[in-house]
């Protein structure tokens, strides 16, 4: 590896890298992310290595294992190119038809290509796959390039240009400014303008501060940071390289949550390249600008999101909050004044520097600036993460990218936010995703989670999940957030419980306001969201539970029963897998259910192709 002096260095670098590429006729590229090593690309891989080897064809093609390109149930996903030939769901076995049929002779596998449901054509390029047709992929498009344990890969395709550009053409102050114009608020979830967070850090008195980049998303359903830090490592380095510049902090630190072993993996790698050629340390580029990054690993507590428990925990100490009548920019790591950004904050920093900020302020609403990445996932045809411009619709993600509802049921809402968020009904799915839309209907743009659910989701058990993962997860330092999630649970136990009554709710509703006006950190005074939300929007729910005893979406156990209709053919399916032998009926006549042995698990519903069975 060459190690960089200079700027005419980087040029000369990667003018070497970018001729021997062009040796290669051909790159395949096989996603490596998490979702697509869940469905073994490992082994794709591997095999790719011999059939390409037993072939001769190792000089003539490269093959790149890249981070994830987003489409993730379609995993194990293979890119050609040039030809942008897209394949998805490959398996080991499917490896020497591929090279075979593609790679020799330019012909494709009709089977591996994306299938449009409603037209039923194959498509071949990513980028006609309507999941990926309307997004506008500024950072994920990056993981489709380059292999994040290659710091060749990323100086290819112009990595740390924009520090170059920071370094020598532009003074702190100016950099700061054209992250200012550019409108980029940050996107870990509360949504605060980062340049004047900078600005504010870079007036504090001292020598000694801090830069930290956030990467411990706990949102159930979220990995956009994840498969950012995963597939492109290099671009939160360089943003974070040049905010440390812009406010005059010489140290770094990339907190990393426990189960994300390959984000910390990669992360390491590109450390310690970008420390060998010269990029990390000191003098970097001959600038006499000094900078060193460290990972720290958290725990796996969610509360350690929330900025001063997160820097808690870098210091050694319990992951917990503390008021912030004193901010971090002020007095923040080891009391000093500290920028702390998440992850897809920092990687949005280096494009904003290399386009300029006048690029990415016309992208978006007039308040909420550039792309944001969300995790769609839940009950609709596509799943994955998708990168959208701020101001787009919540119908056009869930149904023009996500393809809408999945087995014919009708989606009745999404939850933006993770558990500080809310639920959004269908009425409102017109509604522009960005942060002070999403704030006025009662939920939150949050990292980016977002999950959709149909009519078979109650609203009431999503409200009771959410709180008792919020309990669970709570620090335990304040009593309103201690005590209230713990009643608040305790309530919405006994409404699913059929042991609800009118007073209930207007205890719950009571429990959450106090909640939210007198906990201390961000997860006590957002942690009444799903709550509020759900009972703003889907309160006729809440009444069927308490009023009727029943659960109009049959999902509450206690408060339904499952029954055999008349349609019933007598196949005898549901009785095979019933697990407590609860079914009796003689071949090819209706069969019935023993109720005092049904565990109402809902296997038999679930293989009756007649929907013979019946949940009340």
């Amino acid at each position: 590896m060459r190690r960089i002096k200079s700027a005419k260095d980087l040029e000369q670098w990667k003018a070497t890298i970018l001729k021997k590429q062009g040796t290669h006729e051909m790159v395949v590229s096989v996603c490596g992310g998490t979702g697509c090593q869940a469905y073994d690309c490992q082994k794709v891989k591997m095999t790719l290595q011999k059939e390409l080897g037993r072939h001769g064809l190792t000089k003539r093609v490269a093959l790149k294992v890249t981070g994830c390109p987003g489409f993730c149930e379609r995993g194990p996903l293979v890119t050609i190119y040039p030809q942008n030939i897209f394949y998805q769901k490959v398996t080991p076995e499917d490896v020497p038809e591929i090279v075979s049929k593609t790679i020799q002779n330019g012909t494709k596998v009709e089977r591996l290509l994306f299938e449009d449901s409603r037209n039923k054509q194959k498509i071949t390029s990513a980028s006609e796959i309507p999941f990926y047709r309307p997004q506008m992929r500024l950072l994920l498009s990056r993981n489709d390039l380059i292999d994040p344990n290659r710091i060749e890969d990323y100086i290819a395709i112009g990595g740390y240009q924009s520090l170059v550009k920071a370094l020598f053409q532009m003074d702190p102050d100016g950099i700061i400014e054209e992250i200012k114009a550019s409108g980029l608020r940050g996107r870990g979830g509360a949504g605060y303008p980062t340049g004047k967070k900078w600005e504010e850090c870079k007036r504090e008195s001292g020598t000694t501060k801090y830069v930290i980049c956030n990467c411990d998303e706990g949102d159930p359903g979220a990995f956009m940071d994840r498969a950012l830090m995963e597939g492109n490592p290099h671009s939160v380095l360089e943003g974070m390289l040049i905010g440390a510049y812009a406010i005059g902090a010489d140290h770094g630190f990339i907190y990393i949550r426990h189960e994300y072993p390959l984000a910390y993996k990669n992360a390491e790698i590109a450390i310690q390249q970008a420390k060998r050629a010269g990029l990390l340390g000191q003098n970097i580029l001959g600038s006499g600008f000094n900078f060193e990054v460290e990972i720290t690993k958290g725990g796996g507590a969610f509360v350690c999101g929330e900025s001063t428990a997160l820097i808690a925990s870098i210091e050694g100490r319990v992951g917990e909050p503390r008021s912030k009548q004193i901010r971090t920019v002020k007095q923040g790591l080891w009391r000093k004044p500290t920028t702390l950004n998440n992850v897809e904050t920092w990687a949005n920093v280096p494009l904003i520097i290399e386009k300029g900020s006048q690029w990415f302020s016309s992208i978006g609403t007039e308040k909420s600036k550039g792309t944001k990445i969300f995790s769609l996932v839940g009950k609709v045809k596509n799943t994955g993460l998708v990168e959208v411009p701020m101001g787009i619709t919540l119908k056009e993600i869930i149904y023009d990218i996500g393809g809408g509802q999945q087995d014919g049921r009708k989606i009745k809402a999404v939850q933006t936010g993770g558990p500080s968020g809310g639920c959004i009904p269908a009425s409102l799915f017109d509604l522009p995703v960005d942060f002070d839309s999403l704030t006025e209907v009662g939920s939150m743009m949050g990292s980016g989670g977002m999950i959709v659910m149909d009519e078979g989701t109650c609203m009431v058990d999503v409200a009771k999940y959410f709180v008792h993962f919020l309990e669970e997860e709570s620090c335990g330092k304040c009593l309103p957030c201690r005590e209230g999630l713990k009643r608040m649970g305790q309530i919405l136990d006994r409404i699913t419980e059929g042991n609800g009554n009118e007073e209930s709710l207007l205890l719950l509703e009571e429990l959450a306001q106090v909640v939210g006006d007198t906990s201390l950190c961000g997860l006590g005074k957002t942690a009444s969201n799903p709550v509020l939300s759900a009972l703003r929007y889907f309160r006729p729910e809440f009444e069927a539970h308490i009023r009727q005893k029943r659960c109009p979406a049959g999902v509450c156990t206690p408060l339904i029963q499952y029954s055999i209709s008349e349609d019933c053919t007598g196949c005898g399916a549901c009785a095979k897998i019933c697990p407590t032998q609860a079914i009796e009926g003689e071949k090819k006549k209706i069969h019935r259910i023993l109720v005092e042995f049904c565990s109402k698990c809902g296997s038999c519903k679930e293989v009756c192709k007649e929907e013979a069975v019946i949940v009340q």
